[in-house]
């Protein structure tokens, strides 16, 4: 397995910790959770300044084409800043799937506005479980005359309500599924937000008779699972990406207290228990790390199969809830308390771990990969 990064991307890495080191702050962070939309314009639009939201967008649509493991590598630095923003969605799976899938009418007309952060992208596909096929998906459509009618709920949509897209996967028969672009604004549709453990923005749509066009229909009809399914498993190695940051991030502000909380006389980080803990914790974020920017490798070149990327999800799942766990037992109640960061990435370590499927999820898939 590969750890390091290359040149390119160690600068591209340091870049990004420096600009999230000056521009997200905890404060920041505790202002979003509590505003409408939680979301923050001007830092998005400094992000596109930077070039972040083409970075996988080829370049014959004002991209940068630089590949998954680029991506990953901003993302590592976004999951350790703490801050929840549609950046994943937009680019690590609604982009994709416009690249991989659009008409080269709607490739230009949205992947050019995406690199430019002109525009925000959700996807919605999932039911109360993460869907194994096209009959998981709980959205229906049917066809209606020259157009479809689309009906059923979706849970869990990220910044659905500030999205200018919203791409939806709907069952459109038996192990088929047909994917649409939606207008947030389309009669029959219903934004109902939700209140989530990490207290990013995510929302529940209620499609009652909603009708779309033939245009909004994105790739063919009835061949699209098999490459939304691809493109979840790299969604949740990209995810992993994420976790590792906020790991990296929780397990810095630990060693840093336990060299500043003094008890009996001396800082804790002096008694043993405390040293084990924060062994354990490096224990499981080198290896998640290790695992993900191997798989990431993989994916970039194309040789990730179902199993790998699989692995790395579990993996990573459980090892970063282990570190927050051991975290938390270093900050005892002070690392529950609302004006501490850690509470944060214990947060969003609970949500990522269930995105895309949680360990269990990802086992079971390991095990069919393998013939069990």
């Amino acid at each position: 397995m590969s750890y390091r990064l290359d040149s390119e991307q160690s600068m591209l890495k340091n870049a990004a910790r420096s600009f999230f080191e000056k521009e997200v702050s905890g404060a920041l962070i505790r202002e979003l959770e509590n505003s409408e939309t939680g979301f923050d314009r001007d830092l998005w639009n400094k992000m596109a300044g930077l070039g972040w939201m083409g970075l996988t967008i080829p370049e014959a649509y004002d991209g940068f084409e630089a590949g998954f493991t680029y991506l990953a590598v901003i993302l590592e630095e976004l999951g350790r800043s703490g801050l929840a923003s549609p950046f994943f969605h937009t680019v690590a799976l609604g982009g994709e799937l416009i690249w991989i899938l659009g008409s080269e009418e709607q490739k230009t007309a949205i992947l050019p506005r995406v690199a430019s952060g002109e525009i925000i992208l959700s996807v919605a596909y999932a039911g109360a479980d993460e869907p194994r096929s096209a009959a998981d998906l709980p959205i229906k459509a049917s066809t209606d005359g020259d157009g479809f009618l689309l009906h059923g709920s979706c849970l869990m949509v990220p910044f659905a309500q500030i999205a200018d897209t919203i791409i939806c996967a709907a069952q459109s028969g038996d192990q088929e599924a047909s994917l649409f672009l939606l207008d947030p604004d389309t009669p029959g549709l219903t934004i109902k937000a939700l209140q989530t453990t990490a207290q990013d923005r995510q929302s529940e749509l209620l499609f009652n008779g909603v009708r779309l066009e033939n245009d909004k229909l994105l790739g063919k009809k009835r061949q699209s699972w098999p490459v939304l399914q691809q493109l979840l498993h790299q969604a949740a190695v990209a995810k992993c990406a994420e976790m590792v940051g906020g790991a990296r991030r929780a397990m810095e502000m630990t060693v840093d207290y336990s060299k500043e909380r003094v008890q009996f006389g001396r800082p804790i980080g002096a008694f043993q228990a405390v040293q084990h803990h924060c062994a354990n914790m490096l224990t499981n974020l080198d290896s998640s790390a290790l695992i993900t920017r191997h798989t990431c490798k993989q994916v970039s070149a194309g040789t990730a199969s179902v199993a790998d990327m699989a692995k790395c999800k579990a993996w990573v799942s459980d090892a970063s809830r282990k570190l927050l766990l051991l975290a938390h037992q270093v900050y005892a109640g002070m690392g529950f308390m609302e004006e501490t960061d850690l509470q944060i990435y214990f947060r969003r370590t609970k949500a990522a771990e269930q995105i895309f499927g949680n360990s269990s999820f990802h086992r079971e898939t390991v095990a069919r990969e393998i013939g069990l």
